[in-house]
């Protein structure tokens, strides 16, 4: 693995496989947070200090094989280009926070399923992502892959607290789990406002596509768990488990319905979207990614069928600005990336249309 391979090859392996009520469910993320045993921790750490930390796992860990995931490849931020942060980001591969990091790391598994963000706002922040929903899954390997580490290295540890974070709220279990779904029909039917509010009296969060602070383009919501102290890993995962399984049952209702009530103008809704996509010589992140959802929309209930939702993936990590000034060279002005954008789309329906004509 590379950092050219990295920055040029827009979906991560492990994108290409189909995961568990992938019509809704995108992607599941487990995210344990760890603190190196005497160590001074991320908030307060010297510059020397942060590098000796990288320094440890880049000696200890630097290039062995994780699991089945391949080899783990050291990636630093010091040094590295703006726009290859910046990509790594989109690709949901580093946090924008240790993307910012002088003395942020990454280790990173050959498919890029996990990644060992270092000196972020803890030493170590272990991700690993699965199609489809997967939270035991997931939770299973971060786990692992926790064990792993510690068989190498001590992590602060109280036996009341649980594992010391910089964050209280990140205490005790030290796990995010959270999903990635698509709810384009609780959105059209305009419940999501009403689902948001009751989802966080649950203790659970709904965010956008990059978590805190973002919006859900593309009608894409992240729903994670906000509370790790005084429960189990197994307790998080289920209660999150619990209501996914409510949102995925109450979008394949809405969708139902909208095609009992409103078919016609449902399908029209789909097809004027696919026009944009397909005609667009302009188009900003927002339209298109709004667009993708409608196009994604109409291929799960069979309005589309010369397109695959790979290809829409695919879209939706390729049309960022990150990536699309990756592809193109250079820095490039909204205007510039806006004509790219667009262009990239209509190449890119078009060959999949041909393909599956």
């Amino acid at each position: 693995m590379s950092l050219d391979r990295i920055m040029n090859q827009a979906i991560s392996p492990w994108m290409n496989e189909n995961g568990p009520d992938s019509d809704i469910v995108l992607s599941t993320r487990v995210r344990l947070a760890r603190n190196l045993q005497d160590y001074t921790f991320p908030t307060l750490i010297s510059d020397d200090e942060a590098a000796r930390v990288i320094e440890l796992f880049e000696e200890k860990f630097a290039g062995r094989e994780l699991f089945s995931f391949g080899r783990l490849e050291m990636l630093k931020m010091a040094g590295m280009q703006p726009i290859h942060r910046r990509v790594l980001v989109e690709k949901h591969l580093i946090s924008p926070d240790l993307a910012d990091t002088p003395f942020g790391a990454c280790l990173l598994s050959e498919n890029e399923q996990i990644s060992i963000m270092i000196n972020e706002e803890d030493h170590v922040r272990i991700q690993c992502l699965f199609p489809g929903f997967q939270l035991s899954e997931a939770l299973d390997v971060a786990s692992r892959t926790d064990d792993w580490l510690e068989g190498q290295i001590e992590f602060a540890f109280n036996e009341t607290r649980g594992y010391l974070t910089s964050c209280p709220t990140n205490a005790g279990t030290g796990l995010r789990a959270s999903v990635m779904m698509h709810l384009p029909a609780l959105a059209l039917t305009k419940q999501m406002r009403r689902i948001i509010p009751a989802i966080n009296q649950l203790g659970l969060v709904v965010r956008g596509i990059y978590g805190e602070g973002s919006e859900a383009l593309g009608n894409i919501f992240q729903v994670s768990n906000q509370i790790t102290l005084g429960k189990s890993e197994q307790d998080i995962v289920e209660d999150l488990k619990s209501v996914v399984k409510q949102l995925i049952q109450q979008e394949r209702g809405a969708r139902e319905a909208l095609l009992k009530t409103s078919s016609l103008q449902l399908e029209d809704k789909v097809y004027r979207s696919y026009g944009i996509l397909a005609n667009s010589r302009l188009i900003e992140s927002g339209e298109a990614a709004g667009c993708l959802s409608d196009l994604r929309l109409g291929i799960d209930l069979g309005y589309i069928k010369s397109l695959s939702k790979h290809i829409l993936t695919e879209l939706m990590v390729l049309m960022q600005p990150g990536i699309l000034q990756q592809y193109a060279g250079g820095p490039l002005r909204p205007e510039e990336r806006d004509y790219r954008r667009a262009a990239l789309i209509r190449e890119r329906l078009s060959l999949e249309h041909n393909k599956n004509e």
